[in-house]
């Protein structure tokens, strides 16, 4: 196996990947994919493979990180297991399903996608949006309708969905540190469906770089993937502790960043 020095990067990006899952119950790919694909770029990937491989990189890290940062939350006592069972079959067919459609859409559209669906994460964090609790968690096809939306728009950004999933039951009078906890279980179906989805959809595809399965790369996943899983329950044990909303604003500054530094890449 030949050495590439970018490799190096990946157990720092693991660090702040696994941390943030843990304080703030988002998905690590909200900073994975724009750093990926940045490092694909300098690292001579080919151009039209970039955001797809770091779409699909991003949702395996996802599966460990999900894993430590769920089990931290659980042994919490902070995981609706109710809202989890109901959801979870809509996560599965509409994160697969995402999958196809984003391996068929150009690297140009989809980052430009991708950037203002974090430009709309990051507006939420910024201000502090809180939904109004209005009505209570809907029955088993609701719950379905709703986890099929969250998978699919998860997909195509490769998040664990919890800029989506946590409003959504915040909205349905889950206490925020119930919706935080739920979120991190949901984000497991999630990166295994989404992992799934974009190695089969890139399987065959010629011109990959080597190490790869699919759109996964698999340095980059066992190197973020070996901190990430040891820095999320550090971000958990910390999410009761620290000014949680300063730093969801300072977390939404850097991605704003990040995504002009991934379009500035895919465009220069």
């Amino acid at each position: 196996m030949a050495f590439d020095v970018w490799w190096l990067a990946y157990p720092a990006l693991g660090a702040v990947v696994g941390f943030f899952a843990g304080l703030l119950g988002v998905g690590g790919g909200a900073i994975m994919v724009p750093m990926l694909t940045t490092f694909f770029i300098a690292q001579g990937f080919a151009h039209e493979q970039v955001i797809h491989l770091a779409l699909g990189t991003s949702m395996a890290g996802i599966v460990l990180t999900s894993l430590s940062s769920l089990r931290a939350h659980h042994q919490r006592g902070a995981v609706r297991w109710d809202i989890v069972r109901g959801i979870t079959p809509g996560i599965l067919l509409g994160t697969f399903g995402g999958t196809f459609l984003a391996s068929r859409v150009d690297t140009v559209p989809l980052a430009i996608f991708f950037s203002l669906f974090m430009a709309y994460v990051s507006f939420q964090m910024l201000v502090n949006i809180k939904p109004k609790p209005s009505r209570e968690i809907p029955g088993w096809v609701g719950l379905s309708a709703t986890g099929a939306g969250i998978g699919g728009f998860s997909a195509l950004v490769a998040i664990g969905g919890g800029s989506l999933s946590v409003p959504f039951m915040t909205w349905c009078n889950v206490k925020m540190q119930h919706a935080i906890g739920t979120s991190s279980a949901i984000g497991l179906p999630i990166a295994v469906a989404g992992t799934v989805g974009y190695m089969v959809n890139g399987w065959g595809t010629p011109g990959m770089p080597a190490y790869t399965l699919g759109y996964v790369y698999l340095p980059a996943l066992v190197l973020v993937s070996a901190v990430s899983v040891l820095a999320a329950p550090v971000g958990a044990s910390l999410a009761h502790r620290l000014p949680v909303p300063t730093l969801k604003k300072v977390f939404a500054g850097v991605l704003i960043v990040l995504c002009f530094k991934m379009l500035h890449s895919i465009f220069g």
